[in-house]
């Protein structure tokens, strides 16, 4: 049975909530070149605090979305739950959407060989990998795409583990009715407070829910603050403690993780959460779902609400917010709007 066929027509319609329209969304953020506005990014952001409780808002978080790769720290959960007993950068890889180095490749593999696996295991696509490189290692190499340079090899490289470790089918760890994607809706459930709406298949054919922005900014942080006893207590320090294993070296969430100590994590689609050490977590939609002014938005609004420092915020935004060129001269820029800079408590 392939991925999908099981997830077909597997929709709840909570009261209240429905997909994100662009009646839903307000101007996030603008770039201009030459002083005239060429793109404009639309969408949705919420924060709350420590016990959930919304902040601030801009548009309507209660609109549902698709987390995608943001909710793979909710996805290691299960994996732990369920017994994978990872810890270091394989906790921090199975959360992460990698660049697919050879050092993560590497790690990926040494996941699998330990629960006496190998990469025919991984039901994920192959890849070429996003770091250049490997990539151009393996060129010359002789070497094709394969599966574990595919960025999300170590989250399926947790999930194996926890099946070996739990006696599970590790020929279909993908579909919805095995135990682990169950385990996973139920952490997603738990962790967002709010039953989950459409489920879909991921890009790398794993099932991922529709839940509320609301709900995945209360599920975030829930996990900044998740008890040391509880397999989750582990996740969000070892995203910090090794932020390369989660995204890169000098990419964008590595950067931000590294420099500010905030747990950061991209979704496909526009998606984006963040969260800080005292429970205070964002998360964000962009409606078309690009995602190059996420990190410039998410970081200016916590700015806003005086819950980051100006300064180093300003500091990580020069590195990781790519420059608008012209002729390979800076031309003009990408801006938060007034509505994210001037963000106040509700």
């Amino acid at each position: 049975m392939s991925p999908s066929s099981d997830l077909q027509n597997t929709v709840l319609s909570p009261a209240g909530r429905h997909p994100l329209t662009a009646a839903d969304c307000v101007e996030l953020a603008t770039l201009d070149r030459n002083g005239v506005i060429e793109s404009r990014h639309s969408g949705v952001l919420t924060v709350v605090n420590a016990a959930g409780e919304t902040i601030a808002s801009l548009g309507n978080p209660a609109a549902t979305t698709y987390p995608r790769s943001s909710l793979k720290p909710f996805q290691a959960i299960a994996s732990q739950r369920s017994g994978a007993n990872l810890s270091g950068e394989r906790l921090a890889i199975a959360c992460a959407s990698h660049v697919g180095s050879q050092r993560h490749q590497d790690l990926a593999l040494a996941m699998l060989q330990d629960a006496g696996l190998d990469e025919s295991a991984l039901r994920c696509p192959t890849a070429w990998p996003q770091d250049t490189e490997t990539f151009h290692s393996m060129i010359r190499g002789g070497r094709d795409k394969n599966h574990l340079a595919f960025n999300c090899s170590g989250k399926h490289a947790g999930f194996l583990t926890a099946c070996v470790n739990s006696g599970w089918d590790t020929e279909t760890y993908l579909s919805a009715e095995h135990p682990l994607q169950r385990e996973v809706i139920s952490v997603v459930e738990e962790y967002t407070g709010e039953p989950v709406g459409t489920v879909a298949v991921d890009g790398c054919g794993a099932p991922v829910p529709q839940i509320s922005v609301t709900g995945l900014a209360r599920a975030v942080s829930r996990l900044m603050t998740a008890p040391e006893a509880d397999p989750a207590g582990a996740v969000a320090p070892a995203m910090l403690a090794h932020p390369w294993a989660v995204h890169g070296e000098g990419a964008e969430n590595t950067v931000v993780m590294e420099r500010l100590g905030v747990v950061s994590k991209l979704g496909a689609e526009g998606v984006l959460i963040l969260g800080l050490r005292s429970g205070t977590a964002l998360a964000m939609k962009m409606l078309d779902g690009n995602s190059r002014a996420n990190t410039l938005v998410g970081l200016s609004a916590l700015v806003a609400l005086g819950e980051l420092d100006a300064a180093e915020v300003a500091s990580v935004l020069a590195d990781v917010v790519k420059p608008v060129l012209g002729g390979g001269e800076p031309v003009g820029s990408l801006r938060a709007t007034d509505a994210v800079t001037t963000l106040t408590r509700a």
